[in-house]
């Protein structure tokens, strides 16, 4: 695994007092002790635990855990504010929105997509994902449970038409 994918995975829940303000990739390949390729792939392989933990039918309580985990085992909640949480979250969907700049209407499968920025695709959608749990976290919202509220709220308000014949 490379300095970026080390960046990615440490990225949202590295501390910084301001927010988009994340370090380097150089920077966080020295923090977590990684000068060679050798020492990434090792230290990638701690900081994500394997790919087989990477389960499609992870649960929002699965990732809070482990967020929260990550969090405390690094002394990181002290920045974990529901203030820079929102402004790290803003920036992902902004790192997230340029994938799609400047690409037209995008039809559904990606079709024309390499397989490279597919890779990147995921890494920012769980990018705001994370930031997303964490901050509904810190908030004190069950976000799974709004979630589904919010899917009757919209039923009522949208209803599907009726199939009369």
């Amino acid at each position: 695994m490379s300095c970026r994918s080390l960046l990615q995975a440490s990225r949202y829940i590295y501390p910084s007092t301001r927010s988009c303000a994340f370090p380097s990739k150089r920077a966080v390949c020295l923090r977590f002790g990684a000068r060679s390729m050798e020492g990434q792939k090792k230290v990638a392989m701690e900081v994500v635990k394997g790919k087989e933990e990477a389960a499609a039918d992870v649960s929002l309580k699965q990732l809070s855990k482990k967020l929260d985990d990550f969090a405390q085992e690094r002394d990181w909640e002290k920045h974990h504010s529901p203030r820079n949480l929102l402004l790290a979250l803003v920036g992902e969907v902004g790192e997230l929105s340029e994938l799609f700049m400047w690409k037209g209407e995008v039809p559904r499968g990606l079709p024309g997509w390499d397989e490279a920025e597919k890779e990147h695709l995921g890494e920012e959608l769980s990018d705001v994902l994370l930031y997303l749990v964490r901050l509904s976290d810190m908030c004190g919202v069950d976000l799974g449970d709004a979630a589904l509220k919010k899917i009757v709220k919209n039923a009522v308000k949208y209803p599907a038409p009726s199939k009369s014949a």
